[in-house]
């Protein structure tokens, strides 16, 4: 991940998280949330059957701040950030979905909140998923 052309953090194998944050979540969210992407068995086995977790794997979670998933585009062509959390609050449940991701046990490399960043993914198989 580059911020203003200067490389902040990568991963080797795992996920990208796209976390977007909406008025009223909250610290339950952001823990429970966390736990579930620690254990979703997404990854395949020897008979390509998906049964391995990020834990089971080793794998590493990249996590990214992306107020624009709450965007609402039922009305017209431009679309409304009104349902996102303000930056006040939407940081902090950041921070505790990377911490929460962390004490199950993943190796959590962070993007800069509110940045501007560029991200590059090699999507390696058929697997994107809405949590």
């Amino acid at each position: 991940m580059v911020v203003e052309g200067k490389a902040i953090s990568e991963i080797g194998a795992g996920v990208c998280v796209l976390l977007g944050v909406a008025e009223g979540d909250g610290e339950e969210e952001a823990a429970r949330l966390a736990v579930k992407t620690a254990r979703l068995r997404i990854f395949e086995n020897e008979r390509g059957k998906f049964d391995g977790s990020l834990l089971d794997t080793g794998g590493e979670a990249l996590v990214v701040s992306q107020f624009t998933l709450v965007a609402d585009t039922a009305k017209g062509n431009r679309p409304s950030f009104s349902h996102a959390a303000p930056p006040e609050q939407a940081e902090p449940l950041y921070e505790r979905f990377c911490a929460a991701l962390e004490a199950e046990g993943a190796r959590v490399a962070r993007g800069l909140f509110g940045a501007r960043m560029v991200v590059e993914l090699v999507n390696d198989g058929p697997v994107t998923i809405v949590l």
